[in-house]
């Protein structure tokens, strides 16, 4: 197995095991386990991180796999595409916040927007599943090419 499908892997998995790890941590909060619920959301926000450095490496050294699908699929994929793109961008803002907020103890907001982040990440997670599934196990072949060239189809 080479890079290019190695850390396409590598960098999915981490974001399934963040999501993982948030939805442990969730678990944790309700049950009013305080301390347990702050380190697991902290390894989550480091299996992001771990994540995001895989990707963000890979795209723009190497950059990303194109579309290797059928061409009629190719626009409901990058419609997708688009949306998991979004979706993930919003994720790391308010994960970020969510987590700033922890730390100066403004528990109100935290809480308020921390079950919206959850929410907003586990569908991150899930989309970026897809997203891998499509790109490397159902339709694999597609170049490897610069990020905006991907998403733009070109």
């Amino acid at each position: 197995m080479d890079l290019d499908f190695l850390l396409p892997m590598l960098s999915t998995a981490f974001i399934v095991i963040s999501a993982v790890l948030v939805g442990i941590g969730w678990y944790l909060i309700v049950k009013g386990k305080r301390e347990a619920h702050k380190k697991m959301m902290i390894a989550g926000a480091w299996a992001a991180i771990l994540f995001f450095i895989i990707y963000s490496s890979r795209t723009f050294i190497v950059g990303n796999t194109s579309w290797g699908g059928p061409d009629d699929l190719k626009l409901f994929y990058q419609v997708f595409l688009i949306f998991h793109i979004i979706l993930a961008t919003v994720a790391a803002v308010f994960g970020i916040t969510t987590l700033v907020w922890g730390f100066k103890e403004k528990y109100a907001k935290h809480r308020k927007l921390g079950r919206v982040t959850s929410m907003v990440w586990f569908f991150t997670a899930i989309t970026g599943v897809v997203v891998y599934t499509l790109l490397y196990v159902m339709y694999p072949g597609g170049h490897t090419k610069p990020v905006w060239e991907v998403i733009i189809g070109t």
